[in-house]
Order: C-alpha cells, then sequence, then structure tokens
C-alpha cells in the first residue's frame, strides 16, 4: 500500500493519494483513517480536485454514474442517500471487448440500466417528466466498479471521496426508446462463465452469479436519475446533452477474479457482455 496516508491529510493530499493509488495499482488505506473532516462536502471536494485534474489533463467527461441506490447498503454505510462520480471517455469498454488483466486493483461488476440524455437538465427540480423528455434511449450496462482503497474497505466518506468507486463501464450496443422498457418492472440476470464467450466454453460451466429488478434501484431508476440532475446542478456540473447515466446496481454486485465473461441480461434491454482477461 502506498505510504502516503501516514499522517492526518488534507483533501489535497488525499486527492494525490486516489490519484497515485490508480496510477500505480496500489490501494490506500481508509481515507476515514487520515481525515479530521468526515463529511460529505470534503468528499466530494476530494473528488472534485481529481475530477478537475482529469479535465486539465484532457480527459473528457462523458456523464455520471449513481452509486448506494440499494437501500440495505445505504443502511449499511449510514446513509440516506445515493453518491455519484464522474464517468471519463477513457473508462468506457466495448460490449465484449476484452478488459486486459491489471488493469484494475479490486474489479466487482455490477448490471445496470444506463440513460442517454438528449438534451440538458439545468433546472433546480427536475420532475419525472423532465427525465423522460430529455432521455433519448436506455442501454443495458455493466459497471465495473473499483476501489483505491485497500481491501474495499470503504464507508461513505471513502468511496464518495473515491469517484464513488468507480473504475470502467460497458454499454449495450442496441439502444431501446423509454416507452418500450418498464423500468421499475425490468428483470435481470447476470451469468458468469470462467474462461470466455465462446459456445464451447459457455456449455463447460454457467452460473447465474446475480439477480435483480428495477424496483431495487430507489424503487425505479428514474427516481435517482431524478436525484441526480438535481444534484449535478447544485453541484455545478449539470448533466448535458449526450451524457450517459448509469442509475445504479440492480442486484448484487459480484467480485472479478481471473479470466471470466459476465453477460448481463436485462428485459426488455437486451444483453451486454464484460470480457475480462
Amino acid at each position: 500500500m502506498s505510504d502516503i496516508l501516514t499522517a492526518s491529510l488534507t483533501p489535497a493530499q488525499a486527492a494525490a493519494a486516489l490519484a497515485q493509488a490508480a496510477q500505480t495499482r496500489q490501494p490506500v488505506v481508509p481515507l476515514r483513517d487520515r481525515m479530521a473532516d468526515l463529511s460529505a462536502s470534503a468528499a466530494y471536494a476530494i473528488q472534485e480536485i481529481n475530477t478537475r485534474a482529469a479535465l486539465a489533463a484532457g480527459r473528457r467527461l462523458v456523464g455520471r454514474k449513481i452509486g448506494l441506490t440499494s437501500l440495505a447498503v445505504q443502511a449499511q454505510l449510514g446513509v440516506d442517500q445515493p453518491d455519484f462520480g464522474m464517468l471519463f471517455a477513457d473508462m468506457a469498454v466495448g460490449d465484449g471487448e476484452m478488459i486486459p488483466a491489471g488493469r484494475l486493483i479490486q474489479p466487482k461488476v455490477e448490471a445496470e440500466v444506463a440513460l442517454v440524455i438528449g438534451r440538458d437538465l439545468t433546472r433546480e427540480r427536475h420532475t419525472y417528466l423532465d427525465l423522460i423528455a430529455a432521455t433519448d434511449c436506455l442501454l443495458p450496462a455493466i459497471e465495473v466498479v473499483d476501489s483505491r482503497i485497500a481491501g474495499w474497505n470503504i464507508r461513505f466518506f471513502d468511496t464518495v471521496a473515491d469517484n464513488a468507486s468507480s473504475g470502467l463501464f460497458v454499454l449495450g450496443s442496441q439502444p431501446r426508446l423509454l416507452r418500450e422498457v418498464d423500468l421499475a418492472g425490468c428483470r435481470m440476470e447476470m451469468r458468469h462463465s470462467g474462461t470466455g464467450p465462446s459456445p464451447a466454453e459457455a456449455a463447460a460451466g454457467v452460473a447465474v452469479v446475480s439477480r435483480g429488478s428495477g424496483r431495487a434501484c430507489l424503487g425505479n431508476p428514474l427516481n435517482a436519475a431524478v436525484w441526480l440532475a438535481d444534484t449535478m446542478v447544485r453541484c455545478g456540473r449539470p448533466l448535458l446533452a449526450g451524457d450517459v447515466i448509469l442509475s445504479g446496481a440492480l442486484g448484487p454486485m459480484v467480485s472479478v477474479e481471473g479470466s471470466a465473461c459476465f453477460e448481463a441480461e436485462i428485459s426488455g434491454l437486451g444483453s451486454v457482455c464484460a470480457l475480462f482477461a
């Protein structure tokens, strides 16, 4: 682990420690053990430092992810609302594209509904109708979450500061219109095969590793999207046309170990595959 975290840290030092962990693939001890201010605003300030640094380095912001949309996980971390993180273009992986071993530290996968926004969302208070009108299309998605905190030993402060434990994201390639999908009632099933996606390998052993539905995401993924739209306006980074929203997990996340293929199927949306070397 990095030896940066050996004393009480300023937000800038904490941001630097997380950035170094991402670059070296060496996780750090929980930030909450080294920070005097454990407020949500302090955690988001650390996230914002690294967001600005990423933009200054030429990375392109293409969307947001919503985390902690499960009420059970919120209770576990002692919070009463979701969190958010930034999605950059270099975090996007194609459907079925190989993710090299070692690119992430300790990846996990979760299946989600992705909303692609077709118009700017800049109101102080958004409604379902605003999000319905602004949603260009939906896609099935697998978020590959990761943590720069050793052993996933996180609480709310740690994950928020760490860009909501973002890693990579994989989008399906066949968009659907919102009116074609029952967001609350859609069912999700994620399957795992140990070595690859070929028929022979799939036949050798496929296991269902996660199941869920749209209701697992704050009752309806649109609830999460409305929360995000309002929150991003307050933060000064409103959602803009072309942005993608990863609306939150539809079922339990699953650890990635070795080479593997994870295929998530969401009723009404089709399937998407995350492939790990």
